[in-house]
């Protein structure tokens, strides 16, 4: 796994924007989970779809939840999302979204309820 990944809690740490084949390395690092906050399509076709990863996380023993969130226009709804995923699925987390800043306000503004 070549991106940066982001340390924000113990639990949770965010990355830009992962591929299929980035789901072992993520399992090898010792995260349980995965939060895809990228909506489908946002960069093109040359991003992969949610369900691309979602698979690829699945046959890495991940456990994986599609939560997009637009750029720009978060929600009190995304943001109690958000929680309730950090709340349920196994710790440690990785979420990731196009730079890692959406997640980022995402995990900010979670704490914030």
């Amino acid at each position: 796994m070549s991106v940066p990944l982001n340390r924000l809690s113990e639990g949770l740490a965010v990355a830009p924007q992962l591929a299929p084949q980035d789901m072992a390395a993520v399992a090898q690092a010792g995260y349980r989970s995965v939060i895809i906050n990228r909506p489908d399509n946002e960069g093109g076709a040359e991003q992969p779809t949610s369900e691309q990863v979602m698979q690829a996380a699945r046959e890495a023993g991940l456990q994986v939840a599609y939560q997009p969130v637009v750029s720009g226009a978060m929600t009190l709804e995304d943001v109690q999302r958000f929680k309730q995923l950090l709340e349920e699925l196994p710790a440690p987390v990785l979420a990731y979204c196009r730079s890692g800043t959406r997640c980022t306000n995402l995990y900010r503004a979670s704490q914030q309820i």
